[in-house]
């Protein structure tokens, strides 16, 4: 790990975009993503990896943009909230279904939900409301009550059928 106080090249790809930077060592993958690259969606709440709203995913997985260094991200595909439709007035299933369950209020945290659910999604269908709670978890908001981000997430997650 180089000096913390020493510029270093940082090689990734976001949401399909290869970007070659100098950053400084102790960037954090958050800042790089809303400072540098502009992707302002990724939102920083608690700093300490606690709340969520800096969730993006990072080769396959969910991970707290705010607990990660930018340079760890080198060789890194990164996708954020702004990457999961290729049109901006699209939107996918997921969050077609938040906004019809009304699971979003604030927003603050609307970004970090999307991307730990859709990476939970890949990983396979949520099947009960359990589970539901379950991969909701890791993220914190402070307006909805969770209940209608369960009954998206179980609608898109294959078991409702109330569309």
């Amino acid at each position: 790990m180089p000096d913390q106080d020493e510029p270093v090249w940082v090689d990734t790809t976001v949401n399909g975009v290869r970007h070659e930077e100098v950053v400084d060592a102790r960037t954090t993958l958050a800042d790089f993503l809303r400072g540098r690259l502009r992707l302002t969606g990724t939102h920083v709440g608690c700093e300490h990896g606690v709340c969520g709203a800096c969730t993006v995913i990072v080769d396959g997985a969910a991970v707290r943009s705010c607990l990660m260094l930018a340079v760890q991200a080198d060789g890194a595909v990164v996708e954020t909230v702004e990457g999961l439709t290729d049109d901006p007035g699209d939107l996918t299933p997921l969050q077609d279904a938040f906004s019809r369950h009304h699971a979003v209020q604030c927003g603050f945290c609307t970004s970090g939900f999307m991307m730990s659910t859709t990476a939970a999604l890949r990983e396979g269908p949520v099947t009960d409301e359990a589970q539901a709670r379950d991969v909701l978890s890791g993220n914190i908001c402070r307006c909805t009550g969770y209940t209608g981000m369960v009954a998206a997430l179980l609608e898109v997650g294959g078991t409702r059928d109330d569309h």
